[in-house]
């Protein structure tokens, strides 16, 4: 029986499907009794209260602010997922809404498409550089999978389009820098920090410009045991001085936050330690138009990934001063400001409407995704993934569907229609990383098994397996993020009333290969043979976990 004539759900949260008896979600909610509050008001009880830190529990990394007017805009890392360099907008500095993706893929090699045992785990693109300079709004990334540094421009960053061009070589960590003289400059490096000047249409290195070290051992003023050089570069002129905002990471310590500053660009550059709290760092210094000021950075969070937090910030001496008291405080004093998750999670139907876009802004493909094999037209209201070729596991799977998980916990649940599998494919809902973790349907020659399977090894293993009787199941996703617990655990149901837990919990753990938060994924590969597909009805997520995160038995 098709989900469809169950779930109603329409809008961003799990069970917005209404209060009627037979829907799953109230089902799912009279199974699970906390979670009934989390399917209704996602967004509502992120936004209850005062405007906290951290901005949002979940993965956005390296972020690069700036104002134009009374709108701020934020640029985030995505490495291997596509599209990629999220473009966010705030008129408050805590409510942000995803508006756009500089790029739909970044480049077309063996990494970025999966091919031939390579793959961009950890890589693609990384950390960005946002500029609004005569009208025209441009992103900058760099990639050591492409070996270049990527320019993106438009005069409408939420619509686009965006036009793009590239040059060698990859400026690591760039801050790109207009001076009032039109000349166009990149600050750049790792340990010693180097300027270095752009043609003015940025489409590369300025032939004979200027390109010198402005910093040697720029970590040597957080202390002699440095482990991290410094990098993560963001510049900004303020009143006639430049500013130049770097982390480092001392061995024994934590990420740092440094402040350098110069009244000339090239230097020379007195530093200092900026923060050095609970490892929140990375990011750059923005003001409103009130005249307050902040500093947005992240703060390595566990499995969940890299989360934001806005810093206040006074100045002394014409030094910007972090924090209060050297911290990082919880309450914002924001007025009429209150957290929210907005559209950067998203529950789907699958559903749409002549005009709307094919996938909402919260989806990212794990790689760049092949259009010849998936759809949402070959069953209407379902998401169709198509084996196009043989893989020899999940990470390596193309097509696969992916949303952030969020903290401080959140499950999220779909339904899967598997009588397109073949033999030796496997479809269903995951939590990627390197040490991921999923439930699905694996289809062998005579026999359609349930299965949990757990990497948290780093070798994948089948923990169980149930006798499957019919092609449809309702598939559960659970984490729980609080005190850094980073648990996953997985659930199915025949029926969507009667849940059980599958499998053991998954110990998530966030490593440097994957270098990102674990996210839910929805995907179908094939062992044996191409051709076999698998239907996914929707895709709904909640803010709460089930009671006590035991569901009985059937």
């Amino acid at each position: 029986m098709s989900g469809r004539s169950r779930f109603e759900a329409r809008g961003p949260v799990l069970a917005a499907c209404g209060r009627a008896p037979h829907c799953p979600g109230v089902q799912l909610a009279r199974r699970f009794p906390a979670i009934l509050p989390g399917v209704l008001a996602l967004v509502a009880s992120t936004a209850a209260g005062a405007a906290r830190n951290p901005l949002l529990w979940l993965d956005l990394p390296d972020p690069a602010v700036i104002r134009v007017g009374e709108t701020y805009y934020l640029s985030s890392t995505t490495m291997h997922l596509s599209p990629g360099l999220p473009i966010l907008k705030s008129r408050d500095l805590i409510r942000w809404e995803l508006v756009s993706y500089a790029y739909q893929t970044l480049a077309d090699n063996e990494a970025l498409t999966l091919q031939n045992g390579r793959n961009a785990y950890g890589a693609g693109s990384w950390a960005s550089s946002l500029r609004h300079h005569d009208g025209v709004f441009y992103v900058t990334t760099f990639s050591s999978t492409t070996g270049q540094t990527h320019v993106y421009r438009t005069r409408d960053p939420e619509r686009g389009p965006w036009e793009a061009n590239a040059f060698r070589p990859a400026l690591h960590d760039h801050s790109l820098h207009f001076e009032e003289d039109g000349r166009v400059f990149m600050v750049y490096g790792s340990g010693d920090i180097r300027l270095v000047e752009l043609t003015p249409d940025l489409t590369g290195l300025r032939p004979g410009g200027l390109h010198q070290v402005i910093i040697t051992n720029a970590s040597r003023v957080a202390g002699p045991n440095i482990g991290l050089p410094a990098e993560g570069a963001q510049l900004r002129k303020i009143r006639g001085r430049y500013y130049l905002n770097l982390i480092t990471w001392p061995r024994g310590g934590m990420r740092t936050q440094l402040i350098f500053r110069a009244d000339q660009l090239t230097g020379p550059y007195a530093g200092r330690v900026a923060l050095r709290h609970a490892g929140i760092a990375q990011g750059g210094l923005i003001d409103t138009p009130a005249g307050d000021w902040y500093a947005l950075l992240f703060q390595d969070h566990g499995a969940v990934g890299r989360i934001p937090y806005l810093v206040p910030v006074r100045w002394e001496e014409d030094w910007p001063v972090y924090g209060v008291d050297g911290r990082v405080p919880e309450t914002l004093d924001i007025p009429g400001a209150t957290n929210a998750l907005a559209n950067l999670i998203t529950s789907d139907e699958f559903s749409r409407q002549p005009g709307e876009p094919p996938l909402p802004l919260a989806w990212q493909w794990n790689h760049n995704p092949d259009p010849r094999f998936w759809s949402l037209t070959a069953r209407p209201g379902w998401l169709r993934l198509t084996a196009g070729r043989v893989d020899p596991g999940f990470l390596q799977a193309r097509n696969t569907l992916t949303q952030r998980t969020f903290g401080p916990e959140c499950a999220a649940v779909t339904v899967l229609d598997a009588s397109g599998l073949k033999p030796g494919d496997c479809a269903g809902l995951a939590l990627l990383q390197r040490r991921f973790g999923l439930v699905g349907v694996r289809q062998e020659d005579d026999a359609r098994w349930l299965v949990m399977v757990s990497a948290e090894s780093d070798a994948p293993q089948e923990i169980e397996r149930v006798s499957l009787p019919g092609p449809t199941v309702w598939l559960m996703a659970a984490c729980d993020f609080k005190n850094r617990a980073d648990v996953g655990r997985f659930f199915y149901s025949l029926d969507g009333r009667q849940w059980t837990a599958i499998g053991r919990p998954l110990r998530m753990t966030y490593t440097l290969p994957h270098f990102m938060g674990y996210r839910f994924a929805l995907f179908h590969y094939a062992t044996r043979t191409a051709g076999g597909w698998a239907d996914f009805d929707f895709f709904r997520v909640t803010d709460r976990l089930p009671a006590a995160n035991q569901p009985q038995p059937p």
